[in-house]
């Protein structure tokens, strides 16, 4: 699906199908399953959710993508990132943070495994060496 340049839509969009942005969007973007591609023309204020992520126009706001954020060459994002990969072209700008936490398919949604502390060896001091015992 496509929204052409002369549309402005304010408040939540949401689909089931890839879309193409070219207008302008203000509100929130619900493509969980699907991409979306921010064409060169579009102007968006907006917190964005989809599988996919492809920016080539405008973006203020904070983008969330279950596998891929693509910011290409004059792409614009003012606004955090979350997604486990990120791609960000020479000549694209981007001010704000990335997470690029890893979503297991399976595990807990959101929820990073911690490392477990890992306690120092025991001997943190190395033994001296006894006199004598070295090499001659």
């Amino acid at each position: 699906m496509n929204i052409g340049k002369s549309v402005v839509i304010k408040g939540e969009l949401s689909g089931s199908e890839d879309l193409t942005i070219e207008g302008q969007v203000e509100g929130k973007i619900e493509l969980r399953q699907n991409i979306l591609t921010i064409g060169p023309n579009a102007r968006i204020k907006a917190q964005v959710f989809a599988k996919g992520v492809v920016i080539l126009g405008e973006i203020t706001g904070n983008v969330t993508a279950t596998e891929k954020v693509d910011i290409r060459d004059n792409g614009s994002v003012d606004g955090d990132i979350a997604a486990p990969r990120v791609a960000i072209a020479e000549g694209a700008h981007f001010r704000g943070s990335i997470d690029m936490q890893r979503t297991g398919g399976k595990g807990p949604e959101g929820k990073p495994e911690p490392k477990p502390a890992t306690a120092q060896p025991q001997s943190s001091n190395p033994t001296p060496t006894p006199a004598g015992a070295g090499s001659r």
